[in-house]
């Protein structure tokens, strides 16, 4: 529930804006060199903090030093945004692996999720946290899974040609087998969306939702909406 340049994306001002309202959020999770696990949309600080720095590798005492969109929020801590939201409204926690930390990322996050008496789900668009998630499912039955993805193939530089193809054609799944797809809302007619949520029957979510009209199509089409920048009860 941000409401820039006052209220920034990803910060602790955001989140209790959408506790106030009864709205559940998305949250993006990173996991800093020391263990921290930090939450902020991108990697590089670059857009958000106006530093040319990977948040991986930072500690949680250097991310101290820096600020969001020129306020004075700090990036906010996992812990800190859990804590807002414990007993609340839910929380779609997509995990952002880098740098191949994402089996220590989903590791970590799930460890810190074992405490929390909350509502969640788990998404990434790294089948490989998928997968490490339906491997370690028998010791968390309850997290419910989610395959983001997009048309890699529009974005030509997005990915190499053969990680475009694989993760828009979503092949990862056959093996981690998602609970649902959160597939870019205009993106949704791609042919891999379409057979891979009628093949196993599993929901739809469509990201990112910026207007009514959007939010009354995907609800129409049975598809679980992730919005922001609007009020979708005005």
């Amino acid at each position: 529930s941000h409401d820039k340049p006052v209220v920034p994306e990803n910060s602790l001002p955001a989140f209790r804006r959408a506790i106030e309202h009864g709205w559940g959020a998305e949250l993006d999770v990173h996991l800093m060199k020391d263990g921290t696990l930090a939450v902020i949309h991108d990697s590089s600080l670059l857009r958000t903090a106006g530093a040319d720095v990977q948040i991986e590798d930072l500690t949680r005492e250097e991310l101290e030093n820096y600020r969001l969109e020129g306020t004075d929020e700090r990036i906010p801590l996992f812990d800190e945004v859990l804590a807002l939201f414990e007993n609340t409204t839910p929380l779609i926690i997509e995990l952002k692996a880098a740098n191949g930390n994402h089996f220590a990322l989903s590791k970590a996050v799930c460890e810190r999720l074992d405490s929390y008496k909350g509502v969640f789900c788990i998404e990434s668009f790294d089948p490989r946290c998928i997968l490490w998630l339906k491997k370690h499912r028998e010791l968390r039955p309850g997290i419910c899974r989610g395959q983001l993805a997009e048309n890699f193939l529009k974005d030509k530089g997005a990915l190499d040609p053969v990680r475009s193809v694989l993760a828009t054609g979503l092949i990862g799944n056959a093996l981690a087998k998602p609970d649902f797809i959160a597939f870019k809302f205009e993106d949704r007619s791609c042919i891999s969306n379409a057979l891979c949520l009628k093949l196993w029957g599993i929901q739809g979510v469509a990201w990112t939702i910026r207007s009514k009209h959007d939010l009354l199509t995907a609800e129409a089409e049975g598809l679980i909406p992730i919005f922001e920048k609007f009020d979708p009860e005005a």
